[in-house]
């Protein structure tokens, strides 16, 4: 075994060596020690056959067929004329052929070849167990197709998860026999010429194999992992989004405090609350005094005087609060500069940045469920019956070879809706922040739309958070749960069904959406970031030359030279102007600053409008590509 190569023994899969598998392109091997169980299973199944013992699946029909025993020979041979159509091989294999033939009925698009790669993964493993009859040859076939690069065309639609995925497991098993289609070497063709051309050739089943194949929950399994691996990813990108938001309101961090989650310690809210505090680190932005804080102004011509500082596109400015106003609030007075900039006189931030915590926290716990489910059912047994060769004691075959129902995906679907409705709340969060960011009256002190629009041209950022909610508001449409509508089948055979395949359908592709809001959430940030610390850092480049003068140009409502409060304001605003002097530069944290400049290297700061379909495209493709993980 190499290191690309992952060994399946139906007890030890995981959602990393599956998703390397399915994305990376992974070979798997089979555990020769597990592989004698799977024979053993096999041949006990086929001593049973050689004895007359009816069997569920094997010597029976299926589902609502089920009190239907194999006879020993074709009624259709005695039909005047004789049979037209008759099969190759025993009734018994032709019971299994058209098990997969018959219910490979799926409709829709293609499932991405990831999806499908995944699906033969957990087939595999699950198949190693050795309950389920297959024999090892079959199963080795179904090993090298995956391995071969052979992926089965699988439609997207047609499972109620429960027998488990039988349609779409049939899709995938066809192509052993030579039917159906496949992609092979990005080319979509019949399933035996893509055999043929990678030089494999199409298998007969024997007992109870199509039931093996097409029996199970690796459809609902498949999409399920893999949208959880993208969540993940979506879930530090989430973090990292808020802390860029956070550090562009120069916001409070109390609310980050480990002290006050200890009180409240949910796992994903006190992960989520250290994980922003991590990003957050070395940030000079977050907990500044208030009256640090500019708020923007429209650029003029005599904004600036200063060569170096001519080139901004924005001015900046204060309103200065007189002593008779202060009346009540000198405890705050004391401890704050009387000057009225971007933030507001309050301790506390909205919901969105405040509540970060527990939002992004209780989906964090969402997603944590979810993995414990998926973990278990990765080295489940999930067809039906169940073989127990070995059971002590047995006195009759129904003691070996059991009907049960673990086929049915209630316990992934069920944790799938929890994940479903959580993904819209994640979603809903992150376009409130970025809509924080550009309304001018949330925004503390930012230019409304994050532009500067001297001449009432430009809408900046504006429809950006159009499409964030349009975003929301299709993830919040999509997120009732599929697994609380069971439609009978089966003749009311399979009178109660999961629809997991569905859940877990919808969530991966709605993976792609809470992405777009995400990289939406980045982009607008990074602006407001610029801004902010542009607006800071040349308040302390005005207040690094000393003069108060030029500083106290940039405050509303000082008293003229004379007034009664003059001597006072002009004390304060020399106070302010140390204040800003001594601060030397305000920057984000660490984390915050290396996601900015990766945006950065692709996209430029919007200082007037622009096309911007290309950067949206762009950030899309960033977060697509992982870029800001750390």
């Amino acid at each position: 075994m190499t290191a690309k190569t992952i060994l399946l023994d139906g007890n030890s899969l995981t959602r990393d060596q599956l998703v390397a598998v399915a994305r990376q392109g992974l070979h798997v091997e089979l555990d020769d020690t597990q592989l004698k169980r799977v024979q053993r299973a096999a041949d006990f199944l086929a001593d049973k056959v050689s004895c007359g013992e009816p069997t569920y699946g094997v010597t029976t029909g299926f589902g609502s067929n089920a009190d239907k025993l194999l006879g020993a020979h074709r009624l259709r041979d005695e039909l005047p004329g004789g049979n037209p159509d008759k099969p190759e091989g025993t009734l018994l294999e032709e019971l299994q052929h058209n098990l997969i033939t018959t219910h490979a009925v799926c409709v829709g698009k293609p499932f991405a070849p990831e999806v499908v790669r995944a699906m033969l993964v957990i087939r595999i493993n699950t198949l190693m167990r050795g309950h389920s009859g297959i024999r090892v040859e079959t199963l080795k076939a179904l090993t090298v197709m995956l391995n071969a690069g052979i992926v089965p065309v699988v439609p997207e639609k047609g499972s109620v998860g429960a027998s488990g995925d039988l349609a779409p497991l049939s899709h995938l098993a066809i192509v052993l026999l030579g039917g159906g289609e496949a992609f092979y070497q990005g080319e979509r063709l019949p399933g035996a010429e893509a055999l043929k051309r990678a030089g494999l050739t199409p298998i007969r089943l024997s007992f109870k194999e199509g039931l093996a194949l097409n029996n199970g929950t690796a459809q609902m399994l498949a999409t399920a992992a893999l949208a959880l691996d993208e969540l993940e990813h979506l879930l530090e990108l989430a973090d990292l989004a808020a802390a860029m938001t956070l550090d562009a309101f120069a916001g409070r961090s109390g609310a980050l405090r480990p002290e006050v989650h200890a009180l409240r310690p949910h796992p994903g809210q006190v992960e989520a609350a250290a994980h922003v505090r991590e990003l957050l680190a070395g940030s000079t932005l977050v907990d500044i005094p208030y009256h640090l804080v500019p708020r923007f102004k429209s650029w003029s011509a005599e904004a600036w005087t200063d060569p170096s500082d001519q080139a901004l596109t924005f001015d900046i400015g204060w309103d200065w609060v007189p002593a008779n106003q202060r009346h009540g609030r000198e405890a705050f007075y004391a401890r704050f500069l009387p000057f009225k900039g971007g933030k507001k006189h309050q301790p506390q931030d909205a919901y969105c940045l405040r509540c970060m915590p527990q939002v992004h926290g209780a989906v964090r716990d969402a997603w944590a469920q979810a993995c414990r489910v998926i973990d278990v059912e990765l080295n489940a047994v999930t067809d039906n019956p169940l073989i127990f060769p070995d059971a002590e004691d047995a006195q009759f075959i129904e003691e070996q070879v059991i009907s049960a129902g673990h086929f049915h995906g209630m316990p992934l679907a069920l944790a799938m809706s929890y994940v479903k409705a959580a993904i819209p709340v994640l979603a809903s969060i992150s376009e409130r922040r970025l809509n924080k960011l550009v309304d001018p009256a949330t925004n503390d002190g930012l230019p409304a739309f994050l532009t500067g629009n001297e001449d009432g041209t430009d809408s900046g950022f504006m429809i950006v958070q159009y499409t964030a909610a349009a975003l929301v508001n299709d993830l919040a449409t999509r997120a009732h749960p599929a697994s609380v509508y069971s439609v009978p089948t089966s003749a009311n055979a399979e009178d109660h069904v999961s629809m997991g395949a569905n859940e877990a359908r919808h969530v991966l592709e709605m993976m792609e959406d809470l992405s777009y809001v995400l990289a939406l959430e980045l982009y607008t940030a990074a602006q407001a970031l610029d801004f902010r610390q542009a607006m800071l850092n040349a308040a302390c480049r005005l207040a690094a030359k000393g003069d108060w003068q030029a500083l106290a140009g940039k405050v509303s409502n000082a008293p003229r030279e004379g007034h009664a409060h003059h001597a006072q304001f002009v004390e304060e605003v020399q106070q302010l102007t140390a204040a800003l002097a001594n601060v030397g530069d305000f920057h984000a944290g660490e984390a915050v600053r290396k996601a900015h400049d990766a945006l950065r290297k692709r996209i430029g700061f919007m200082a007037r409008d622009r096309a911007m379909d290309g950067d949206v495209r762009t950030v899309c493709e960033l977060v697509r590509q992982r870029v800001f993980a750390p």
